[in-house]
């Protein structure tokens, strides 16, 4: 399912956006309905059965069952409400040393024996053209174990009528506050997925995703000038409790910014970002030069997804990506140095398939690897990467750090991303205590327009909102902000990070990457941090 797919809204009413493939649209009523257990062990053990006596080394199964549902409204409207699902079984073998993989949307025995057989015939042609026989690190078989989401309610089972009411009410709201125009929208994901290896592993898992963008725009009349404001909130790993705003989870930040943590309040960021909008066009535009940045998590997220998250993914790092989603400046002989210092001690970057609440969050990969949580920078210093177990090998690894995925059951899974985040600071630090240490500086909050190399070392970032800090007080509103960066020497100014008061996870839906193209969800948590001395530009346009 590609961005444009979830983002598209055509007309009023029920409408089908483009689906995976074998997609249809289904009623709300059928989301609650499950593949039946006793049919998927009996398909995977045909599956694995078929590969072995065809020769197969190796051979996993993923019967997957892909929920999602999608809401869309303007202003007083609905302009589409989309349930989709798509079934299926992906089978992937391991014959004379190459992969093969095939997948099929019919779920009977004649059907899976097929398709491992086509996957057979892949590999053994694959075979030919494989230089080294691909390496696989061990994994213990599992046995048969289950894992879920940790949901209080199901966002699927909670009825139409309350989330069209919800995003109705964001609406008003932020049009009672003065916004000329609104867009709202509410994607939920329920992956069903079951997971078969000839390791041993029978694996069934439930994973739920849910996220409540929008954007509000304010138009000055009588210059046809306007500004937007994005929602501030994040995708994250939870059920509909998300959208239930709780008072503990509250947090009023320097500048009069009001976040959550673990919970968001779409009400009142709608009714702000109206409010947010129209300061904005009269907001001064900013002086180019050096600035100390106070980096809020809402914006911060990005910038650790494109300059350490994709850049330490050893895929990228080997050229296995090089010709669609680029390589890396982090190479293996800086790693085998044990001294590159990707930032300063400060930095600390942890990997995690752990971590509640987040995107990434799971019980075991799509490899059956356990998910587990590493370090790839400590204390400012490159020591890892992400690895699947047909990569474990190029570092000298006995495992695989568990960074397999695939977006679909007809879609073969490749090295994606994990939860990628800085770790908080040790030191107790607030972020009034961050602010009233800067002298020149500009604090910034939410996630905006980007642009970066394809080695991921030069980049620029925009955001949502950004205040004038002067000798420690925010001062007001500022407009036209984008700060340009050199990855290490960035995070190598990093000069405090807040402590895990303030962590929170910022995160996206739609992360691009492979040949064919899919998509994963993955979160990047950190607390506010302080970068000293970063290049700040004007990014405004003049009409003439």
């Amino acid at each position: 399912m590609h961005r444009r797919d979830f983002l598209k809204a055509s007309g009023a009413g029920l409408g089908l956006l483009l689906m995976p493939a074998f997609g249809r649209a289904i009623a709300a009523e059928e989301l609650a309905t499950r593949i039946d257990g006793a049919l998927k062990k009996r398909l995977a053990d045909t599956a694995l059965n078929t590969a072995k006596a065809g020769g197969a080394s190796y051979c996993d199964v993923r019967i997957g069952r892909y929920l999602r549902q999608f809401i869309n409204t303007r202003e007083d409207k609905v302009e589409n409400v989309v349930n989709s699902e798509s079934t299926g079984v992906g089978i992937r073998v391991i014959a004379d040393g190459a992969w093969g993989f095939a997948a099929t949307n019919r779920l009977d025995v004649d059907a899976i024996a097929e398709a491992t057989r086509q996957a057979l015939a892949v590999a053994k042609a694959n075979a030919g053209t494989v230089a080294t026989p691909v390496q696989l690190a061990p994994v213990r078989g599992a046995g048969e174990v289950a894992w879920s989401t940790p949901i209080e309610r199901n966002a699927m089972e909670v009825p139409i009528k309350d989330k069209v009411e919800l995003l109705m009410t964001a609406n008003a709201a932020a049009i009672g506050a003065g916004a000329s125009f609104v867009a709202s929208r509410m994607f939920q994901v329920n992956e069903q997925k079951y997971f078969a290896s000839t390791d041993g592993s029978y694996i069934d898992q439930d994973i739920h995703r849910i996220w409540t963008p929008f954007t509000v725009t304010a138009i000055d009349q009588s210059s046809g000038k306007f500004r937007t404001r994005d929602g501030l909130s994040s995708p994250m790993g939870m059920g509909y409790e998300f959208l239930d705003p709780r008072p503990e989870h509250r947090l009023e930040l320097p500048g009069g910014v009001v976040m959550y943590s673990d919970s968001y309040d779409i009400v009142a960021d709608a009714t702000a970002a109206a409010r947010d909008a129209q300061a904005k066009l009269k907001a001064p535009s900013v002086k180019p030069g050096k600035y100390d940045l106070v980096l809020d998590p809402s914006h911060l997220f990005l910038t650790i997804h494109e300059s350490v998250g994709h850049p330490l993914e050893l895929d990228r790092v080997l050229g296995y990506e090089a010709n669609y989603a680029g390589t890396s400046f982090a190479t293996l002989d800086k790693w085998r140095a044990g001294d590159f210092r990707y930032g300063s001690e400060r930095v600390t970057i942890a990997a995690d398939r752990t971590q509640p609440h987040s995107l990434g969050q799971v019980g075991f990969d799509d490899e059956g690897v356990p998910a587990k949580r590493w370090n790839l920078v400590e204390d400012g210093v490159l020591v890892d990467y992400q690895t699947t177990r047909d990569q474990a090998h190029v570092l000298g690894d006995e495992r695989s750090h568990g960074c397999s995925y695939a977006d679909s059951w007809s879609s073969v899974q490749f090295q994606r991303m994990p939860n990628v985040s800085l770790v908080a600071g040790k030191a107790e630090l607030s972020p009034a205590q961050m602010v009233a240490d800067v002298e020149d500086g500009i604090y910034i909050f939410g996630r905006g327009s980007y642009s970066i190399d394809q080695q991921r070392y030069n980049a620029q970032f925009g955001g949502q909102l950004f205040y004038e800090i002067k000798n420690g007080q925010v001062t007001h509103m500022i407009e036209d902000v984008a700060y340009q960066i050199r990855t290490p020497e960035f995070w190598n100014a990093c000069s405090a990070v807040c402590d895990e008061r303030d962590y929170r996870l910022g995160g996206t839906f739609f992360d691009g990457k492979g040949q064919p193209s899919q998509v994963s969800a993955v979160s990047h948590g950190s607390s506010t941090t302080r970068f000293d001395g970063i290049n700040v530009i004007n990014t405004a346009r003049s009409l003439g």
